[in-house]
């Protein structure tokens, strides 16, 4: 079954004319958009757009967070044959100039003021933006720019032009084809520029109906759109897999809102990357700290059965009637009323992605009947590469590959992935196209791994971060930074690290502690602290992250491949990494080179067997002015463990 978005769309309309489509909350309501006026609102942001001059073929950026009109404005690209290109809304608008450029951008549609600000800053930087259409107005009613416009103008124009032209809506949509583009993605950028990745009708549908015949999803399903819709995650499941299922996508009123909107709409299906699962574990662990001693006493009681018997249950598998007497009573008096806090009583399929998640999240969630499960995919292959079963869920792996995949792994370990979901083209780069493309259709994932007995794919690293570690007790073995930093990653107290190693004798790493975990666990112990730095650099912290490093490298020394990646020396920073400062992508991966080079005062010390090192580094703050923060860093040795195959 082939077809196109708009014409998904407008099969939704024709069938089912008065089902909500999309709900947005504004002042604190839930306004509800049926699929006919959804329908009714494409066809005249497509009459306006194309009486603007938008052409089949051309780009059009889309800025935002998820709103009704913005999805609506890239499906009346797409009806012209046009291609929009979803951007971060969070990026600073330098972070514009490259795609906007390279995608030749004559055309933007912009939520509000910030992201109007940012294109009207680039102009100078981009001759070809001529119009900029803005969906919410406040702050911009005073605004005279040339070519700057409100989406409720483009609409009015677009009614203007169909009553004109009767036919043309219907006309430009029986034009697009299965195999024309449909949109573009710009890839994170971690080693250079970004890469458009482009993506057809088929690929992106092709993928969202495998996945959604995976976990049988219909048009009954709830789902919250609160990710980046430019980060390809969210595009898929609440825009390709929305127009494929025709369920209901709600976006909540703000960032700040989500959780409220959360427990508001109690969502079927549920999307997040692992911080976003870390960070509802923490608020609950804080708050659970807080807590009355009878509370605490019966949550810790109860989770112990639920560790114990919930992934059993999840899994379909036979437990004790003493046992699932005891949960259900759990169920009931804890478990019943987290999901409730955590806005996660209706969820039917949860899934993870984007990273690794530690075994205890994930545990953790299961135990509770929250269904969590993790997958495998990226940009390129439209996401759907690995899904876990139902009953088959592990916290190691990534699941089996699924409908119309196939995947080979080369005699280095690297991943190489056939799909029908695999990109066009890197837009106009071809070089890098052959790089990853082979000419018998084999995608380079650039991630090392490897299927276990039962054909679930575990991944390692990527391959290119895979190293040696070069002389001392471990000689030759395998260095893995990812699954390092993973590891550091799972505990709650912190929330980034970056390990080096390779071609070096030893394993160090940059920690940066969660600052409300910590700061929750310092309160506890009467231990004042002034904000971050101090916080981070205090004795008493260093303890404790130590303690983290050292349970992690108990962990690595029973791993006989990676025994040799056990961290020998560690320092705390005196800064959060941040995406703003260069140091990490839009999807929070940290930019290990780019860290390397910015921090090589820090990783000489590091390795130059120094116990502190003096720092100054330059900020941007949240207003856009430019600062320095500087500290005396710590430098901490760190207890490791002969390897298992040593030991014997």
């Amino acid at each position: 079954m082939q077809s196109t978005f708009v014409q998904l769309l407008l099969e939704h309309a024709a069938k089912r004319p008065n089902a909500p489509a999309l709900r947005e909350k504004e002042y604190g309501i839930w306004q509800t958009t049926t699929w006919s006026a959804l329908a009714e609102l494409v066809k005249a942001l497509a009459g306006g757009l194309a009486a603007a001059g938008l052409q089949r073929g051309q780009h059009i950026v889309v800025i935002g967070d998820n709103r009704p009109r913005l999805y609506a404005s890239m499906l009346a690209a797409q009806a012209l044959g046009a291609v929009p290109v979803p951007l971060y809304q969070d990026a600073a608008a330098a972070e514009y100039v490259f795609p906007i450029n390279n995608a030749e951008v004559a055309f933007a549609v912009a939520e509000n003021q910030e992201q109007v600000d940012k294109l009207l800053e680039l102009r100078e930087q981009c001759p070809l933006l001529q119009r900029i259409w803005y969906d919410d107005d406040r702050g911009l009613r005073n605004y005279s720019e040339d070519g700057l416009d409100s989406l409720n103008s483009l609409i009015a124009y677009g009614q203007n032009h169909n009553a004109q032209h009767a036919s043309f809506f219907q006309t430009e949509v029986a034009k697009a084809q299965p195999h024309d583009v449909a949109a573009m993605f710009f890839t994170s950028g971690t080693t250079g520029n970004p890469k458009g990745v482009v993506h057809t009708h088929n690929t992106l549908l092709d993928r969202a109906r495998a996945g959604a015949d995976f976990d049988k999803l219909g048009p009954n399903e709830e789902v919250l759109a609160y990710l980046p819709p430019a980060w390809i995650g969210q595009n898929i499941f609440s825009y390709a897999q929305w127009l494929a299922c025709g369920y209901v996508v709600n976006c909540p009123e703000s960032a700040a809102t989500v959780m409220i909107d959360l427990k508001e709409i109690g969502p079927t299906y549920y999307f997040a990357p692992p911080r976003i699962f870390e960070g509802l574990l923490t608020s609950v662990m804080i708050r659970m700290e807080d807590a009355g001693s009878i509370k605490r006493r019966m949550f810790h009681y109860f989770m112990d059965v639920a560790r114990r018997v919930g992934p059993q249950l999840m899994d379909g598998k036979p437990v004790s009637a003493s046992d699932a007497l005891m949960y259900r009573l759990g169920d009931l008096m804890v478990y019943g009323p987290l999901r409730n806090t955590l806005g996660m009583s209706r969820v039917r399929v949860a899934y993870t992605a984007g990273e690794a998640i530690g075994p205890d999240l994930f545990n953790f969630y299961r135990a509770i009947g929250v269904n969590l499960k993790q997958l495998y995919g990226s940009t390129e292959t439209a996401v759907f590469v690995c899904l876990q079963p139902d009953h088959e869920v592990k916290s190691d792996t990534v699941g089996v590959p699924i409908a119309g995949v196939e995947i080979k792994l080369t005699e280095s370990g690297e991943i190489l992935v056939k799909s029908p979901g695999l990109l066009k083209e890197y837009y106009k780069n071809p070089k890098a196209t052959e790089e990853v493309l082979t000419a018998d259709g084999w995608y380079h994932t650039g991630d090392a791994g490897f299927l276990d007995h039962s054909g679930h794919l575990k991944i390692i690293d990527r391959a290119k971060d895979v190293g040696r570690i070069m002389g001392g007790a471990h000689d030759g073995a395998m260095f893995a930074p990812k699954y390092v930093e993973n590891k550091l990653k799972f505990f709650p107290f912190i929330k980034e690290a970056v390990a080096f190693g390779d071609r070096r004798e030893k394993v160090c790493a940059f920690v940066n502690i969660d600052f409300e975990a910590v700061g929750n666990w310092a309160e506890k112990r009467n231990l004042p602290y002034a904000g971050y730095n101090d916080l981070a650099s205090k004795p008493e912290t260093y303890e404790l992250i130590r303690e983290c490093v050292e349970k992690v490298n108990a962990d690595l020394a029973v791993d006989d491949k990676l025994a040799g990646s056990q961290i020998s020396r560690f320092l705390i920073l005196h800064k959060e990494l941040d995406a703003d400062d260069g140091e990490m992508t839009r999807t929070r991966k940290v930019k290990r080179g780019f860290i390397n080079d910015k921090y090589q005062v820090l990783v000489d010390a590091l390795y130059g067997g120094k116990s502190e090192q003096f720092i100054e580094t330059q900020v941007k703050f949240e207003d856009g002015r430019t600062g320095k923060v500087s500290a005396t860093l710590k430098i901490d040795d760190v207890k490791t463990f002969p390897s298992v195959k040593q030991a014997a």
